[in-house]
């Protein structure tokens, strides 16, 4: 298909610059006819030869003989053969959309580009806030969108977008699923969540796929579908709304680390990785990594998936291990450094300190 559109393009530009190249020639022809059979000088013969293309009714530089009139006539006959195949080939790139064929090539270019992206499937109320954080964090995504007008205004929001359906597999190889690492079905069907999730695990096995659940049955079929987290919007808003009510305090600091773009502290997660990682097989108490940070270790989720909440300074650094840290974003960054000196992994954090700094 893209083929064709740039071969289409090809064609279009190679027709338009032929006529603008023959515009041109019929209008030397011109300028030397009135030249020779009127004698008139160069400046002369140029103008009589535009008057005469351009059609505006100026008075003629000097009468014309029979000759120069059927010379004027056979040169309007070509100026206005010329104008007619460019006005036509421009008609053609209007009326056939090519345009619009063009901006949407330009886009999948982009999209082809991408690789470590987010996907993010469905551009509804849901899909609008994971949009807004995704660019808050300043991550690589795409939005997919079968609706129009929600994928214009995804677009007119400055996100890049790809309207199709994300349930069948030749959107989701568009939208790059086997370069991607994560994708996040908001869709508002269960069914559609179900379908996607299973078209994007088939497509890469590797990849995380996250997706929303209006009812605990569909939940429980998103997982065993291969949905690596399920989230449904009643459940966990009435959770947090319980929590609101009892724990206010804790919800506000909690939301304050999660959400927002003025926050000072942040959660990261850091993967014990042994290629990178200098202190498999050590103590939190012997890495001193919150003493050389300043970042505090919450969790360490083991590779088997165990979760060591309030680890203690015993805790034993394992190959796999991920950590769950607090702390700003210096700190964070240095503790990045500290993990993996030989291997730092790009933290999605703001710079801190004095202005253009």
């Amino acid at each position: 298909m893209f083929f064709n559109l740039r071969r289409k393009y090809k064609r279009i530009r190679f027709e338009i610059t032929i006529g603008i190249a023959a515009l041109g020639i019929v209008w030397l022809v011109g300028t030397l006819g009135y030249r020779l059979i009127e004698g008139y000088s160069w400046v002369d013969a140029a103008y009589m030869t535009m008057i005469t293309l351009s059609t505006v009714g100026f008075t003629e530089v000097e009468p014309l003989s029979p000759n120069g009139r059927i010379f004027t006539i056979a040169l309007i006959v070509m100026g206005i053969a010329s104008f007619g195949y460019i006005i036509n080939r421009l008609t053609e790139i209007v009326v056939q959309g090519y345009l619009q064929e063009r901006v949407r090539l330009r886009r999948h270019r982009l999209i082809s580009k991408l690789s470590e992206h987010y996907i993010i499937c469905g551009f509804g109320r849901m899909g609008r806030q994971i949009a807004l954080e995704f660019a808050t964090e300043n991550v690589s995504f795409l939005v997919v969108e079968f609706q129009q007008d929600m994928a214009e205004e995804s677009e007119r929001m400055g996100y890049l977008t790809l309207q199709g359906d994300a349930t069948l597999d030749e959107t989701l190889m568009v939208a790059g699923v086997t370069r991607a690492i994560c994708l996040v079905s908001a869709l508002p069907s269960d069914a559609e969540n179900l379908y996607t999730v299973l078209s994007a695990k088939t497509l890469n096995p590797k990849i995380r796929a996250i997706a929303r659940a209006n009812t605990e049955e569909a939940l429980k079929k998103l997982q065993r579908g291969g949905a690596d987290a399920v989230i449904s919007p009643y459940i966990t808003g009435g959770r947090r709304m319980a929590a609101a009510a009892l724990r206010p305090q804790v919800m506000d600091f909690v939301d304050g680390i999660m959400a927002g773009t003025d926050r000072s502290l942040y959660m990261e997660e850091f993967l014990i990785d042994p290629e990178s990682c200098p202190y498999i097989g050590q103590t939190l108490h012997e890495t001193d990594i919150r003493a050389q940070s300043g970042a505090l270790v919450l969790a360490i989720r083991r590779a088997d998936g165990t979760l060591i909440g309030g680890p203690t300074a015993g805790a034993t650094l394992q190959e796999g291990d991920v950590l769950i840290c607090m702390g700003t974003a210096e700190q964070l960054r240095e503790l990045n450094q500290i993990l993996s000196p030989l291997n730092p992994k790009s933290l999605r954090l703001p710079r801190q300190g004095k202005p253009g700094q």
